[in-house]
């Protein structure tokens, strides 16, 4: 049976949740279980989880649910005792190391007065207002969270360029400022070349498989996804690389984003014809064209503007980066053969659960060109848009770092109850032929990956055999969950591995046009 017990006007932050739903789950007698604060969001989440009572709906996002599932009726009251011990235990937790945590910016000033940056995680409706206290102080800042209106962006990113100031965000996820990697970010050697991203995931994968070539980072600004939309005009991408112009260590620069707005993009064509550095450029989807109009060269994926960034580097000729990537495909056949002869008749559709935005949106486009169906929570045409992010349909790719799934709750990245979820919810569709991943790493990132999600792709396995689980690993060997090890392990376990989310996307295309023959 399911059984809930409300907290009226009890909030908890998404990490203390994080916390007491794993320890729950792993009580005795509980089959599944969850403890969320009453967001119309996460209420969403428990109807497909099967967990919803209908009594939900009178509250709201300032009220605690907590559900459990047993086939135990007896033993509910002594799991939801232990339930209130946890969130009581977790309340007065103290710290342990005795150290002093400022609990406002004026304080860390004046605790740090060297500082020249600031990091903001707050609630949305909280966090512009601490912005713009941040840049009226003199600090550059990147402001992690989201839902913040785009007319505070616009307030905050004037102020920051006017005042010779970095705005970086909201919403932005990964940066690297002299060295010291800024939320979720990769352990990255240092070097020569630059980054620019509106995108956090796309950035953590450039930067990565530069690091990986042996090559380092100079610095890694994010902007944030909207800077690049025609309302805030590309405000912080121009100013970025005016700072990237200007630093000496920079001998190359790399832009990552989807397509910026065309009257956007003039403005950053304009800016790159006065830059004498090199520039690669991956705008996902957009006419490469436009971009190789302003002197940049143009990669069609964020593997490829990572090898012609490190290849500009070492003075290596930029074709020898296409070369090898048209062999290493060839390669793909042997891996594609004996996936194809696992997967049973009937099942024809690829389902992708993405932790990073960008990556899916990569996947679309290199899908896109064989298959017309791909639908996603982040479609670029209305037509294949999700009708309900929670149900798959045909040939469907989900981002699960949209707001819609984080609202109330932690980034996938680092609490995958969602995607473990949804693994098992599309192993039991008997359409499904292969289930598509991307695992993160670094900083911020879920630091055991593998403790999470391996024994749900066993139990996958167990549902559905015959179909095919393909993934990408966006990190690097300094990061703090071992790379190498996550990748061995999951090779063992049935997992074919990939070097980056485009070959992953690229042998899926495969694996699906060979089924479709």
């Amino acid at each position: 049976m399911i059984k809930s017990i409300v907290k009226k006007g009890e909030y908890f932050d998404s990490v203390s949740l994080m916390i007491v739903g794993k320890d729950i789950a792993l009580m005795d007698y509980v089959l599944d279980a969850t403890v969320v604060m009453a967001t119309q969001e996460n209420k969403s989440i428990l109807k497909t989880a099967g967990l919803y009572l209908d009594e939900f709906e009178e509250y709201d996002d300032t009220d605690l649910l907590i559900v459990v599932k047993s086939d135990h009726e007896e033993k509910l009251d002594e799991i939801f005792k232990n339930v209130d011990n946890l969130l009581i235990e977790i309340r007065n937790k103290k710290d342990d190391q005795g150290t002093f945590n400022p609990r406002s910016l004026e304080t860390a000033i004046q605790i740090q007065p060297e500082s020249n940056l600031a990091l903001i995680s707050l609630a949305g409706r909280y966090a512009g207002a601490e912005a713009m206290k941040a840049l009226q102080k003199g600090l550059n800042v990147m402001l992690f969270s989201d839902n913040v209106s785009i007319e505070t962006e616009i307030e905050l990113k004037k102020y920051a360029v006017e005042n010779n100031l970095l705005m970086m965000g909201p919403d932005c996820g990964t940066a690297i400022i002299n060295g010291v990697p800024l939320a979720f970010s990769n352990a990255v050697h240092k070097g020569d070349i630059g980054i620019i991203a509106a995108s956090g995931t796309g950035l953590q994968e450039v930067s990565s498989i530069i690091s990986e070539e042996g090559f380092g980072i100079s610095q890694a600004i994010g902007t944030g996804g909207r800077d690049i939309k025609e309302q805030v005009g590309g405000m912080m991408f121009i100013s970025a690389l005016d700072a990237l112009k200007n630093d000496e260590n920079t001998e190359v620069i790399v832009l990552v984003s989807k397509p910026p707005h065309p009257a956007v993009l003039k403005k950053i064509n304009e800016k790159l014809k006065k830059i004498s550095k090199p520039i690669v450029s991956v705008f996902l989807g957009a006419n490469s064209n436009l971009i190789k109009e302003s002197g940049a060269f143009a990669a069609e994926t964020l593997e490829e503007a990572a090898l012609l960034a490190c290849a500009i580097s070492s003075k290596v000729e930029i074709s020898k980066v296409s070369k090898y990537l048209e062999e290493r495909s060839k390669s793909y056949e042997k891996i594609v053969t004996n996936e194809v002869k696992k997967i049973s008749s009937g099942r024809k559709y690829i389902r992708g659960l993405f932790s990073g935005g960008t990556l899916c949106d990569e996947t679309q486009l290199i899908l896109k060109n064989n298959f017309e169906n791909i639908f996603s929570n982040r479609a670029t045409d209305e037509k294949f848009a999700l009708t309900d992010s929670w149900l798959s349909k045909e040939h469907t790719l989900v981002d699960l770092g949209e707001d819609e799934f984080t609202v109330g709750r932690l980034h996938p990245m680092m609490d995958f109850d969602l995607r473990n979820k949804r693994i098992l919810q599309e192993a039991r569709d008997e359409e499904t032929a292969v289930i598509l991943f991307d695992l993160v790493l670094g900083y911020g990132a879920n630091i055991d990956p593998l403790n999470e999600i391996l024994p749900i792709i066993i139990k996958a396995q167990k549902i559905a055999p015959d179909i095919s689980f393909i993934c990408s690993v966006t990190g690097t060997e300094q990061d703090p969950q071992n790379r190498s090890m996550i990748i061995q392990t999951l090779e063992k376990n049935g997992v074919i591995v990939m070097p980056s989310n485009a070959a992953a996307a690229e042998v899926v295309k495969l694996i699906i046009k060979k089924i479709n023959k």
